[in-house]
């Protein structure tokens, strides 16, 4: 059943429906359904993504989540998702991990990737480029490394600041991905340029969007890309990050799949941020920055970091 719906999708009103149930009634079945949707549009028709989670964000939060739909063509029937797909998600699901474990996301999530068609990808590059402001900072060009020297310069409350501060502590780097290299190599436009992007801002989109560095808020900040940009990988952590909890840990479904539509909702109703010359404001304060970029910040309905106070207090 979990596989049949996951292949062939479902109308929005599907999915609405289930956001209507989640919120007075988590059942199991129900949110089982609701993970093998965001299954169907990572990997079987990523097109489909925006509507299944506008709808289902709008059912559960009882409001449109967006001014209009989105205008994609859904003619094309979905990808088969081949068998190899499904015995690796079950052996991911079978594989022991310790209480509050985390997986390695980056390499699960690009490992399951290339066990689906390649029609996939070059489905998910048309439907980024429908999404707000995709196409205008596609056009600009790759993104310039950014440089600790210029960083450096900010006061350390501001936006670069907070932003080299976080570069530091996590002991990253300011370079940007090679698109001529692999993963990104080969891959339609303009997934190499978002791919580039998203790892260029990661850090500026958690500070002025309002997320920790937390695991809750991880899934929460892709969800926000995902509303931004429909980024791929996104789609693809946030679908097997949910079919894990589904299956593991349902007792944290709830928590889970109201973030990430909250998230999604925050996401969807913040103007595109992907264009942002960041350089030219990042000297400014974080508030003033979300003044001028019409952002708020993110309203979690949980702590942060709630998933590491039940691990420590197991």
């Amino acid at each position: 059943m979990f596989q049949a719906l996951a292949g062939a999708g479902a109308e929005d009103g599907v999915a609405r429906g289930l956001g209507v149930r989640l919120k007075s009634q988590p059942a199991p079945a129900v949110v089982k359904a609701l993970a093998a949707l965001w299954l169907h549009g990572a990997v079987a028709a990523p097109e489909r993504a925006r509507r299944i989670y506008d709808a289902t964000a709008e059912g559960y939060i009882g409001e449109p989540i967006a001014s209009e739909p989105p205008s994609d063509n859904f003619s094309q029937p979905p990808e088969p998702i081949p068998m190899a797909f499904w015995m690796a998600l079950w052996d991911l699901l079978d594989a022991p991990r310790q209480r509050g474990g985390s997986l390695n996301l980056v390499s699960t999530s690009c490992s399951m990737s290339g066990l689906i068609s390649t029609r996939v990808q070059e489905r998910a590059a048309m439907s980024a480029m429908a999404f707000p402001g995709v196409a205008g900072a596609f056009a600009q060009g790759y993104p310039r490394p950014f440089t600790r020297a210029a960083l450096a310069r900010c006061s350390k409350r501001s936006l670069g600041g907070l932003f080299l501060e976080g570069v530091v502590a996590s002991g990253s780097d300011l370079a940007v991905a090679d698109r001529e290299a692999p993963p990104l190599v080969g891959l339609p436009p303009p997934l190499p340029y978002l791919h580039t992007r998203l790892q260029q801002c990661h850090g500026l989109w958690r500070i002025v969007g309002g997320y920790e560095a937390t695991r809750l808020h991880d899934s929460a900040l892709l969800a926000f890309q995902l509303a931004q940009c429909g980024y791929p990988p996104a789609a693809m952590h946030l679908a097997i990050i949910f079919t894990l909890i589904v299956f593991e840990r349902p007792e944290g479904a709830a928590i889970m799949m109201r973030t990430i539509l909250d998230a999604w909702a925050h996401g969807r109703r913040t103007p595109p941020l992907l264009g942002v010359n960041w350089p030219g404001i990042w000297d400014r304060q974080v508030e003033q920055v979300r003044s001028k970029l019409k952002v708020t910040s993110f309203v979690s309905a949980y702590p942060a970091d709630l998933f590491e106070q039940v691990v420590q207090a197991a």
